[in-house]
């Protein structure tokens, strides 16, 4: 083959691809000074989406364009125009799945809805979009499907066997995340006693992040089979209960009234603590050294509970001590027997 033959169309090829490789980098510079400019996110979106598979479509018309001015022979032409598609049909696929990620991402934010956008979730979206353009590559190649259907059956269920353990967390996982018990952000407790936020539920774990901002990693099928405590269902909001005691001599109804009066001037005051009406009640009542209460009060999440209690037993023992009621502790009365016949 004469080498200006090739050399001409390829140089025609390079040439164009780097002209469109130019003008693409300008074109998503002003993209993006003109996206940070308006309040929506859908051209944000957009543009990340189709940044990264623009570079294909550069590379794929600086193709066409070298077969365009040139003398190739028509089967050379046949496969350059096919390796074009292909490479269309790829990138279109990654900006389907990238696309399509990001807005169900942005749209589970926006509306918050009880959806758990999970690296599962997204995964399993972006891998069945890859797989239909994998499918639709391979019958432009002229590659029949149903041979290969039927050598993956036969191989699947020999790799179905030897990847028992990860195939049951991932579908696991599927099952965690269509039954909804448990969701990212939830605040849960295991059966073991680990308890924190979750995280993420992938195709084979889900990570728990713990009140002292470490990670518990559970595989999803010991997760599935657990008994398990969800503190964000049916909603998050939550009551919390402060066990009071004083002693026998206070007035019950002085004690209750006090309780809730020092709840309801800390709304507004103590972050977390919902204005809810507060509840006091002699509730286990008669203790061996004191009256015990229970207050009943409701906190924005379970991660309020802590600062809520602080903050609303100091300032019940401040007023506690201006009112004069007093907080019993434990005494013990000790009799010294002086009989000297004990020691005969």
């Amino acid at each position: 083959m004469d080498v200006k033959l090739v050399l001409i169309p390829l140089t025609t090829a390079v040439l164009s691809s780097v002209i469109l490789l130019i003008v693409r980098a300008v074109a998503f510079r002003v993209l993006h000074k003109w996206a940070d400019r308006t309040e929506t996110r859908a051209d944000d979106i957009i543009i990340g989406a189709f940044k990264s598979p623009s570079i294909f479509w550069c590379i794929a018309i600086g193709l066409y364009i070298g077969i365009a001015v040139s003398d190739l022979p028509e089967k050379y032409v046949f496969q350059i125009s096919k390796a074009i598609h292909i490479i269309v049909i790829f990138s279109i696929t990654i900006a389907t799945a990238n696309l399509s990620g990001k807005i169900l991402r942005d749209y589970i934010r926006k509306t918050e809805l009880p959806i758990p956008a999970t690296g599962l979730a997204f995964g399993i979206l972006k891998g069945t979009i890859l797989i239909l353009g994998l499918l639709i590559i391979l019958s432009v190649l002229g590659i029949s499907i149903t041979p290969l259907i039927t050598a993956l059956g036969v191989g699947g269920l020999a790799v179905a066997l030897a990847l028992q353990d990860t195939l049951a967390n991932l579908f696991a996982g599927i099952h965690i995340l269509m039954e909804k018990a448990v969701r990212v952000g939830d605040f849960i407790r295991l059966e073991t006693g680990q308890e924190g936020y979750v995280e993420d539920i992938t195709w084979r774990t889900t990570r728990i992040r713990m009140m002292p901002n470490n990670m518990v990693v559970i595989p999803n099928s010991k997760l599935s089979q657990s008994i398990l405590t969800n503190y964000s269902l049916p909603e998050k909001k939550m009551a919390l209960m402060i066990p009071v005691s004083v002693s026998y001599g206070s007035d019950p109804e002085d004690v209750e009234k006090i309780l809730t009066d020092e709840v309801n001037k800390a709304f507004g005051m103590v972050d977390g603590l919902l204005a809810d009406p507060p509840v006091a009640r002699l509730i286990p009542g008669f203790g061996k050294d004191s009256l015990d209460f229970t207050l009943i009060c409701h906190v924005r999440e379970f991660g309020d509970q802590a600062d809520v209690q602080h903050e609303l037993r100091k300032r019940i023992f401040r007023r506690f001590k201006e009112e004069g009621i007093e907080i019993p502790f434990a005494q013990r009365v000790v009799y010294l027997r002086e009989d000297q016949d004990w020691k005969k």
